[in-house]
C-alpha cells in the first residue's frame, strides 16, 4: 500500500479527525483514511461490488480453491 503525506492541514480538521476516532476507538491515521477513501468513493460496499462484478466476468477459476487447498494441508499436517 501506498502512503502520503498531507501537508497544511486545518487544525479543526485535525481534531475532528481525533474526535472521531475516539468516538469510534479507532486510530486518528484510520479516521483519515476512512474520509478518504469515502471521498473518492471507495467504501467497502462499493469495492465489493466491484469484486463481484469482476468475478461475473472473469468466472470460475480453474483448479482448486484457496481454500480446498488450506483444509488439505491443514489435513496432511494432522497426520
Amino acid at each position: 500500500m501506498a502512503q502520503i503525506l498531507v501537508r497544511n492541514l486545518d487544525d479543526a480538521v485535525i481534531e475532528a479527525l481525533r474526535r472521531r476516532a475516539a468516538a469510534s476507538g479507532t486510530s486518528t491515521e484510520e479516521q483519515a483514511r476512512r474520509a478518504l477513501t469515502q471521498a473518492v468513493g471507495l467504501d467497502r460496499e462499493e469495492a465489493a461490488r466491484r469484486l463481484d462484478a469482476v468475478r461475473r466476468r472473469i468466472g470460475r477459476l480453474q483448479g482448486p480453491s484457496t481454500l480446498e487447498v488450506l483444509r488439505r494441508d491443514r489435513h496432511r499436517d494432522e497426520r
